[in-house]
């Protein structure tokens, strides 16, 4: 494999360089005391044949170049294996994000019209009974024996390599930076879960930029609580250490596990969602091998941000990258200036997400929910105002897969310059135009005076008031100050442009109901010694919030919505 389109590229040059280098390590069996024996592990000579061998057995029962193929696999040496085989021979892995509602699964798969399906047993009896991919020719299982399936992972690996032995595996077509390279699915926390469509040139792009932005060195050891991340750490010569838990629910994860792997492995960088790091931060235990924390997927609360950074070596960095699925990076911040900015925050400015990340251009827009087709300059609002981000780099993804109309909803095509490597007569170099697309990241924000992009909260839940718009992100933040409030979530009810809007209120733990009529008051009085805030009027107790599993973090404010309309 020697196409420098593709992000399993740097593999070949890996194992040849390092071969011994475990490029990751699986939790494997249970020592006596519970914690991972951490006995299973790929190096990158291993992770090279291995998923050659994948490719060319994959190939030979027909999914090869463009085929989409759904993975529904575990983290484990299966998963890497798989993925960087398809990457290889230029298949398409279909992912479906673990925090999807499952009865939006199924809708997902036909969307993505899949030729393939690889999974586990489990998920080839749920294909079955519920009727998943229906459209998929070819099943594999990584079980044991081929039970619901056509052949397991070991078969298709064994058949490969005999082939490549005897010199009958036909080399794989080389990939386009352009060729489409994967298909990930949203959690549709926010909406309908969509298939955003990769490129080899969005993830060959995302290695580059996270390199640059972190300081990224070949020879780290990172801890991926998002499995997905980890296909980034061989591209950049890093091991990885794949954490003993259920990546679902991060909020659940044991942390003397997590401290376990970081301290026998000298785990230096970490990436997890901000429920992994709350869990990290009530732990309260010393992190001193750690240079470098990165946290995405929804805001990190300025308590966590602020415990952790205590207990950080002082010379480490804590990143909490803004973006999403659609494009990553936009912009970041690190954990110092975070800490500067709370509070502003806490006073209703909102949350600051750094500075765009280079070579990104981000511009705010005019609010509106209606579809964009050409950018104009005259769509921007000043700096300081409120309106919709927008990015447009070279991890800004082009379109959702069989989602036309989602598609023209949040992409604008634009028209910019570009200079010619010839010259005119008189010396200058002509210029010509190229088409980019400017994705809109439908949420709401700034940039300051001194450039940094500042969060708002989704434009999907924004409040229209008749006196005017509320938005969650400069909201919510001031009454989460309140030391006997867990988290706030402002909803609307009735019609929009003149919504009422309702703050519903989780109590803090231990805090009993009946003290609510006093945290109530407390918070009327917040409001009203706050101008922008004097239109919430109703505050409502909920037992409970809906969150998105994956984070624990992104509000199900649509169903609070619905619940704060039936209190009234």
């Amino acid at each position: 494999m020697t196409d420098s389109s593709n992000i399993a590229a740097a593999l070949p040059r890996l194992a040849a360089q390092y071969p011994d280098r475990v490029a990751m390590r699986c939790p494997g069996t249970r020592r006596r005391d519970g914690l991972a024996s951490y006995d299973v592990s790929l190096t990158y000579a291993q992770l090279e044949a291995r998923s050659n061998a994948i490719a060319a057995g994959l190939a030979l029962r027909g999914a090869g170049s463009g085929s989409r193929v759904v993975v529904m696999v575990r983290p484990s040496p299966e998963f890497f294996l798989l993925m960087f085989a398809l990457f290889k021979a230029g298949a398409v892995p279909v992912l479906v994000d673990p925090g999807i509602d499952r009865r939006a699964l199924r809708q997902c798969l036909d969307e993505a019209q899949p030729d393939a399906f690889i999974g586990i047993g489990l998920a080839h009896l749920a294909r079955r009974l519920l009727g998943w991919a229906k459209s998929a020719r070819l099943a594999i299982t990584t079980a044991r024996r081929p039970w619901l399936s056509d052949a397991t992972l070991a078969q298709v690996e064994g058949d490969g390599a005999r082939a490549i032995a005897s010199g009958e595996a036909a080399a794989p077509a080389p990939t386009d930076a352009d060729d489409v390279a994967a298909i990930l699915f949203t959690s549709g926390s926010t909406g309908v879960p969509k298939g955003v469509v990769y490129r080899h040139r969005h993830f060959l792009a995302q290695v580059e930029m996270l390199r640059d932005a972190f300081g990224i060195e070949p020879g780290g050891v990172n801890l991926p609580t998002f499995p997905p991340f980890a296909l980034f750490d061989p591209a950049l010569g890093v091991t990885s250490i794949i954490p003993d838990m259920d990546p679902t629910r991060p909020a659940d994860a044991d942390p003397r596990k997590l401290h376990d792997a970081i301290d026998r492995f000298g785990v230096d960088q970490l990436f997890g969602s901000p429920a992994l790091m709350a869990v990290l931060a009530r732990y309260g235990e010393p992190l001193p091998s750690l240079k470098r924390v990165m946290s995405a997927g929804a805001p990190v609360p300025a308590d966590v941000v602020a415990t952790l950074r205590d207990l950080l070596p002082a010379d480490a960095r804590f990143w909490t990258p803004y973006g999403a699925t659609e494009s990553l990076p936009v912009a970041m911040i690190e954990g110092r200036e975070l800490q500067a900015t709370r509070e502003a925050t806490e006073a209703g400015a909102g949350t600051c997400v750094g500075e765009p990340t280079a070579p990104n251009v981000v511009r705010i827009i005019a609010i509106s929910d209606a579809p964009i087709a050409d950018w104009s300059d005259a769509l921007c609002v000043a700096d300081g105002q409120v309106g919709e981000i927008t990015v447009a780099g070279p991890t800004a993804t082009d379109r959702y897969f069989n989602r036309d109309a989602q598609t023209r909803s949040a992409k604008i095509r634009e028209q910019i310059a570009v200079s010619s490597r010839s010259t005119t007569s008189n010396g200058s170099a002509p210029t010509a135009s190229e088409e980019r697309v400017v994705h809109r990241m439908g949420d709401l924000g700034y940039l300051d005076a001194r450039g940094r992009l500042w969060f708002c909260g989704r434009k999907s839940h924004r409040v229209e008031t008749a006196a005017g718009p509320l938005y969650t992100e400069q909201v919510e933040p001031v009454f989460n100050t309140h030391p006997r409030v867990r988290r706030t979530a402002l909803v609307g009810v009735g019609t929009f442009g003149a919504q009422q809007p309702v703050l519903c209120v989780e109590l803090a733990p231990g805090v009993h109901r009946r003290e609510w009529p006093a945290i109530e008051r407390d918070l009327r009085e917040m409001a009203r010694t706050c101008p922008s805030l004097a239109a919430i009027q109703r505050f409502a107790l909920h037992p409970g919030f809906p969150v998105d599993i994956r984070h624990n973090a992104k509000i199900g404010r649509e169903k609070l919505a619905l619940w704060a309309a039936r209190q009234s």
